[in-house]
């Protein structure tokens, strides 16, 4: 019996057409002639009522449902999940979805309503975004069936409990995969990047064709031919390329439900990735109190998933962060010189004076590219039209914070250290341009 009426829900058209009866029969008290009419009514609305609980729960119909999940979830981005459900029963059914999302996602108006024919599958998808890493889980799905009576309808439970990891953001890696291989760098918004000068490898002395550089004909070879050939030159390879992430407490400063340090870990997955694919060796490690989560520069097969799995596990303490640790640690690891992408984020000039030793001392041996980040709340804020003179100070203030990032870029920029100063959003695009435009010009 509990099992039974455990999945019955009354629907809102029953306690409609409930209090609408209800009403009649008052009515009939001082119109005696309707009661009749009424009384009618009431035995017509139980019959719909009986006639409504055997179609649902004494025919041999029901209801199939299937909520089908990837293996995994990408963080920060849009992530389709499917719903699949076949009306077994032999007649129309209005079906209402309740998912039972993940608590991460505090999301309680979930809710999917159709109509489903006799013996149709139709299948529903929605959008998640997760925003931070980790296992979700996923509770039950709840199907609820109703006739076109509509009083009452049945519940369906499947696919409890079912696990969900949430990496960070491979879904990026197609995105940006291609856009270091073609000429259509425009249209994700990154520059035009001017090759300087010879700084490639020797490959090969072959014959001249229309369109060689006239610069690297290969007098003796063409001495020797009799006809005019030409040194044949590729990309400079197996560059060491670490992603270095901050994780100190500079990197929680949350910015559309993601914490810098998420954008950071989302933009090392993509540049590690386009890095090997250059042929270059990507690796990672990431510091605060302690340097932690590191991986080895190479290049080999399984080098991007050892780099997602690392990342996956990258747990966080927001300490403060020890430069000087860094500093020692990549005097003693690091032996030949590589680029070094740096993930932190100064708010004041004073902040970074406290640690411009170190970078300096970095820098000298290899090359460091500084990446941090533009407030662009602030952005917002200093654009909006002061209405009192308490917001025109605030706006001053606003517009101060703003003007010193500038200022710590051109002081990262008069020591001869790389540096981007960039939206969270855009971290990604111009991480990669940079990584291309130091390619380009053979800086390393």
């Amino acid at each position: 019996m509990k099992k039974i009426f455990g999945h019955i829900c009354v629907q809102q058209r029953f306690f409609v057409v409930l209090v609408s009866l209800i009403v009649g029969f008052l009515v009939s008290y001082i119109y005696p002639s309707l009661y009749a009419v009424f009384r009618i009514l009431f035995f017509a609305i139980c019959l719909l009522l009986i006639v409504d609980y055997i179609l649902l729960f004494l025919s041999k119909g029901k209801l199939l449902a299937q909520r089908i999940l990837p293996d995994k979830l990408s963080n920060g981005d849009m992530n389709p999940i499917q719903i699949s459900i076949t009306n077994r029963y032999l007649f129309q059914v209005t079906c209402r979805i309740i998912d039972e999302l993940p608590f991460q996602f505090q999301k309680r108006d979930f809710g999917i309503k159709s109509t489903l024919k006799s013996g149709n599958t139709t299948s529903f998808e929605y959008q998640l975004r997760p925003t931070e890493r980790g296992v979700y889980e996923f509770g039950s799905l709840n199907v609820f069936a109703s006739t076109p009576i509509g009083f009452l309808a049945r519940r369906y439970r499947y696919d409890t409990a079912a696990e969900v990891p949430v990496y960070p953001s491979f879904l990026q890696l197609r995105k940006y995969d291609l856009i270091a291989f073609t000429n259509r760098l425009h249209e994700y918004g990154l520059k035009k990047i001017r090759r300087i000068g010879h700084t490639m490898e020797f490959e090969q002395i072959k014959e001249y064709v229309q369109g060689d550089d006239i610069r690297n004909i290969n007098w003796k070879a063409t001495a020797k031919k009799s006809q005019l050939m030409v040194n044949q030159y590729q990309d400079e390879k197996s560059q060491p390329i670490y992603s270095v992430i901050d994780k100190g407490r500079v990197m929680k400063m949350p910015f559309e439900g993601l914490s810098l340090l998420d954008y950071a870990i989302n933009a090392t997955l993509v540049i590690s990735n386009i890095a090997l694919k250059k042929q270059d060796k990507a690796g990672m490690f990431s510091f605060s109190n302690t340097i932690e989560n590191r991986v080895v520069a190479e290049r080999r097969n399984s080098q991007m998933n050892l780099i997602l799995e690392t990342l996956y596990n990258l747990r966080t303490n927001f300490v403060e962060s020890d430069f000087s640790r860094l500093y020692v640690d990549i005097k003693r690891n690091l032996n030949q010189r590589s680029l070094l992408l740096l993930y932190t984020n100064f708010e004041t000039l004073d902040a970074l004076h406290r640690q411009m030793g170190y970078l300096q001392a970095i820098a000298k041996q290899h090359l460091l590219v500084v990446i941090f980040f533009e407030n662009t709340e602030l952005h917002e804020f200093t654009d909006k039209k002061a209405e009192n003179i308490q917001q025109v100070f605030e706006q001053t203030i606003a517009e101060k914070f703003v003007y010193e990032k500038k200022l710590i870029v051109n002081e990262l920029r008069k020591h001869g250290i790389q540096t981007i100063l960039t939206k969270p959003e855009d971290l990604t695009i111009s991480t990669i341009n940079k990584y291309l435009e130091i390619k380009a010009r053979g800086l390393i």
